[in-house]
């Protein structure tokens, strides 16, 4: 009973109003004190422990987004990421089926999150998986985009609804031309292909600047808001809802 979910709010370009939020995984130890994911993730990846680690994120993250609704905040669209190993688990379907049912969430709010590398492993598997999850009415979203080797016409096979831009290529958005060239062509990519974008790891009013001018759809990072315990993101967007919405204030 030490794993917390922190809730990292996703931001509209155009209106700096929440529209979702990504849950994030932390082990607060009664000694060593909050430890995150980079540093206990890889163990559980390697020893299967992500899998029933991911079912109870999965479950938790559910009952979450019900409860805030209860509290009278608007639905929030719910992101999740999904590891390797539980991607390819063939009970990651009926695990996602049992959390809906037995939370009472509605599929359409939930969003699972997948790497561009995970995916091009075995593409044809990929796309069932996908196909099961958009009947489901689940969305999906591609992390860590640009990082990986897919090419356009894979890209299309996939059932997705957002691709999000990698933090390493923001970071260096202002200083680096070919970062920027890659952005830019990520963005493309996504209005040709009629696809949300979101860029991670936005911390400078630069970065958002820049991306807000590309036509990038939404973001995620310091600029907007670090992580935030449950308690706290409701307390959050209940205070936006009293005043101006512009990140970065």
């Amino acid at each position: 009973n030490e794993f917390r979910l922190y809730y990292q709010p996703k931001r509209s370009m155009k209106s700096g109003q929440i529209t979702g939020v990504e849950a994030l995984l932390r082990w607060q130890h009664p000694e060593l004190g909050m430890i995150l994911p980079m540093q206990f993730i890889p163990v559980a990846e390697e020893n299967g422990l992500i899998v029933p680690i991911g079912r109870w994120v999965l479950r938790t993250a559910c009952q979450q987004s019900v409860e805030w609704q209860k509290s009278g905040l608007p639905p929030l669209n719910m992101a999740i990421n999904l590891s390797a190993r539980q991607f390819i688990d063939e009970s990651l379907l009926d695990d996602i089926k049992q959390a809906l049912q037995d939370t009472g969430m509605s599929p359409e709010l939930l969003e699972v999150e997948i790497t561009e590398t995970m995916v091009m492993r075995d593409v044809e598997t990929t796309v069932d998986i996908l196909k099961e999850l958009k009947s489901m009415g689940v969305r999906v979203a591609i992390d860590d985009f640009g990082t990986g080797y897919s090419s356009l016409s894979t890209l299309k096979q996939f059932p997705v609804d957002s691709i999000k831009i990698d933090s390493s290529f923001v970071q260096d958005l202002t200083r680096s031309i070919e970062d920027r060239g890659l952005t830019e062509a990520i963005i493309a990519v996504g209005r040709n292909l009629s696809l949300n974008v979101i860029a991670e790891g936005v911390e400078t009013s630069e970065q958002y600047e820049y991306l807000k001018e590309q036509a990038c759809d939404e973001f995620q990072g310091f600029y907007g808001n670090a992580a935030l315990p449950a308690d706290e993101l409701s307390q959050l967007i209940a205070s936006l809802a009293d005043k101006s919405t512009e990140p970065g204030e």
